[in-house]
């Protein structure tokens, strides 16, 4: 399998050598849509960075949050388990990893889903489905980052 983004950033007659130019961009994927990026203004101060686009460092904490999200779905349905809803507050965090280098050095994913019908997960089977979908999660296993899920093991 192979997956395709499109990436168009444009001077449009900055300064460009002083390093004060705009760091927004734009991510193109299949299908056309079209998304604002930047660099974050924690890292490029503004107004160099466009604080309302999406930020790489944000990117990849939602890309792990929906990769494990997806497989839990998938796994809660294949065992009966009916979701009404799933959200997220993922947080990344940047720090310097074992190489003294900066790098996303853990994702926490907290999870909150509301379970209906008559077959909701008890404690062990949330924690194990929760196991199994970042086992499964091949975004969580493309990372160095500690990836962790601080997820009630209650079912709402």
């Amino acid at each position: 399998m192979q997956f395709e983004a499109r990436l168009e950033w444009q001077r449009q007659g900055q300064a460009f050598l002083d390093q004060k130019y705009s760091r927004a961009h734009d991510w193109i994927f299949d299908g056309g849509l079209r998304v604002p990026a930047s660099s974050s203004p924690l890292s490029v101060p503004l107004p160099m960075s466009k604080a309302e686009n999406v930020d790489p460092e944000e990117a990849l904490v939602a890309a792990t949050s929906s990769c494990h999200m997806l497989f839990f779905l998938s796994i809660a349905a294949r065992r009966g388990h009916t979701v009404e809803s799933y959200s997220d507050h993922a947080i990344g965090l940047l720090g310097k990893n074992a190489d003294g280098k900066l790098a996303m050095t853990r994702i926490a994913l907290r999870p909150r889903i509301v379970f209906s019908g008559t077959a909701w997960p008890s404690a062990d089977e949330l924690a194990a489905i929760h196991h199994e979908a970042h086992e499964k999660c091949y975004i969580a296993n493309s990372l160095k980052a500690e990836v962790v899920v601080e997820a009630p093991l209650d079912a709402s």
